[in-house]
């Protein structure tokens, strides 16, 4: 899944570049080589907090990039989506820390939130340490990894689906009964002011139109006086346009004699009679568009003052009476046709409370049980990681009072450390160590089922014997058949099971001025000579060889 970790100017690291296989990949070397500045340039570039101080000192910046190999479906590509980001199947996550202590973050280049890097970084990796915030510590998780371990993913989902539906069902009868309680409180009021409103029938727009029409009238009773004068004038007994008519009957009949003379004269003579003709046709239009009925002119002002007078007392424009008077004859039907459909939507909403209570009770029931049989797959690994006289339990409360999304149960892992003592949260009640090997415990129960597929384990194998560390180193290399793990490691017998192998160094350069950390591969020589260091100490003795071929023998047997 990881194809690449790659660093730049953090502390103590000016280059390295780290390909990890498939399978376990362990590192391991001295104390103070620089493991915990490798975990937490890695938990950067996955969206953890930043720090000026990780900066390599004389660098402006610093920056870590993951790569990552991410299969169709997977949820960091839904992540990406939801944030409008291109998914190539390889997946980049970069994020560079200023030396001013501002950050940067960038998923295949793109610029990003660091919370959505955080987001995408929290479903494929997981870093689990004694102190650290990404392990399944969290209880908000608990009811998920276990409907993942017990395959109830489908039904969950179906669940959520119900509980929409009765939500949505819910809310439609809240919302359909507050307006039948606030129509019902102004019954007698509504049913008035409906009938008024219907009976006057206002339109939207109405009083624009009536009022123009009012102003037209108005000035046409004022100017048809001179209207009918100029009419009388043009077109009347005094128009000039009869001894016009007759001026050029004469002159045509000379016109034979000089019509050089005649025919202009004529011709606009001729233009001024049809202009006149033509402005008794406008003169005539205008009196008859100023001719209007004194009754309907008293209608409209009547209509306006009404209209008028309904706006003033339901305080709302006139032009918005008309949505008014529909919202009132909504509100009338609402209360006498609104009995059938609550009962209605009281059904539907009974129903849909039917079948989420059923469903929700279903998965319960299922989930208890699921419960008893993750309890006895964990119990089963604890033995062996010197965890004999502990206990796992997964706490399922249900509480029909309180349903959810995702059901009516409260799921919480808890532990027992020791008989006789109380149990609690595993956060709680379990020591660094202890938590450590009960999160191991529990990952190599769910194995692919719940898990990001990059796990690190954060020297889990701390204050350990043989035994309980080679049960560990077997675990780890179970696990690793499933998803990609990582393991910091001071146990040769966890460095034994690995399909690859790091070492961590610190090297002095300048002449002693700084020193540097620096990562490598281990061919087979190398490793068994390191995995001998890790069970000698500083004088690596012919012995101490011997017993690390003997690891690697078993490792592989």
């Amino acid at each position: 899944m990881l194809a690449r970790l790659s660093i730049r100017d953090i502390v103590l690291i000016e280059r390295l570049d780290i390909e990890f296989s498939r399978g376990l990949a362990v590192l391991t070397g001295e104390t103070g080589a620089g493991k915990s500045i490798l975990l937490d340039a890695f938990a950067l570039a996955l969206g953890g907090r930043g720090d000026a101080g990780l900066v390599r000192h004389g660098a402006e910046q610093g920056q870590v990039t993951a790569m990552f190999d991410v299969p169709k479906g997977h949820p960091a590509a839904g992540i990406l989506a939801e944030n409008g980001l291109d998914d190539t199947g390889e997946m980049i996550l970069r994020r560079v820390q200023l030396a001013d202590g501002r950050t940067r973050a960038f998923i295949n280049d793109q610029a990003i939130s660091v919370q959505t890097l955080k987001a995408v970084g929290a479903v494929l990796v997981e870093i689990h340490g004694q102190h650290d915030e990404r392990a399944l510590v969290d209880a908000s998780t608990h009811r998920q990894l276990l409907d993942a371990f017990a395959g109830h993913e489908k039904d969950a989902a179906a669940l959520e689906a119900l509980w929409d539906i009765r939500r949505t069902a819910n809310a439609d009868l809240d919302e359909h009964r507050a307006g039948m309680e606030r129509a019902a409180r102004e019954a007698d009021y509504l049913r008035h002011a409906s009938q008024e409103l219907k009976t006057l029938a206002p339109k939207e727009g109405e009083e624009t139109e009536l009022a123009g029409r009012r102003t037209t009238m108005m000035q046409g009773e004022k100017i048809a006086t001179d209207l009918r004068e100029a009419q009388e004038a043009i077109g009347g007994s005094h128009s000039p346009v009869a001894s016009l008519s007759a001026a050029v009957r004469r002159l045509e009949r000379r016109a034979a004699n000089a019509p050089a003379l005649i025919e202009p004269a004529v011709k606009a003579i001729d233009i001024a009679i049809n202009a006149l003709e033509e402005a008794d046709q406008h003169l005539n239009a205008a009196l008859a568009a100023t001719d209007f009925d004194p009754a309907e002119l008293e209608r409209i002002e009547e209509r306006l003052f009404a209209l008028r007078a309904a706006a003033r007392k339901y305080s709302t424009p006139v032009d918005l009476l008309a949505a008014l008077a529909a919202q009132y004859a909504g509100d009338v039907a609402l209360i006498d046709a609104g009995a059938d459909q609550l009962k209605k939507l009281e059904a539907a909403a009974a129903e849909a409370d039917k079948r989420y209570a059923a469903a929700a009770a279903k998965l319960s029931a299922a989930r208890t049980k699921a419960a008893e049989k993750l309890n006895k797959a964990v119990n089963a690994e604890l033995a062996p990681l010197k965890l004999e006289r502990a206990k796992f339990m997964t706490q399922v409360d249900s509480n029909a009072a309180a349903p959810g999304p995702q059901g009516i149960d409260r799921v919480e892992f808890w532990v027992q450390t020791n008989p006789g003592t109380k149990p609690g949260p595993m956060m709680k009640v379990a020591s660094g160590g202890e938590l450590s090997r009960f999160l191991l415990a529990l990952k190599v129960v769910l194995a692919d089922r719940g898990s990001a597929p990059t796990l690190v384990f954060d020297e889990i194998d701390t204050g350990v014997g043989g035994a309980v560390a080679d049960a560990i180193g077997s675990r780890l290399a179970r696990l690793a058949g499933k998803v990609q793990v990582m393991a910091v490691t001071h146990a040769p017998q966890v460095a034994a099971r690995a399909s690859q192998h790091l070492l961590i160094s610190k090297d002095a350069l300048d002449k002693g001025k700084r020193v540097a950390t620096r990562v490598n591969a281990l061919a087979a020589d190398h490793r068994r000579e390191e995995i001998a260091r890790m069970l000698a100490g500083a004088e690596i003795t012919a012995e101490a060889r011997a017993a690390a071929e003997r690891l690697l023998r078993a490792a592989t047997a």
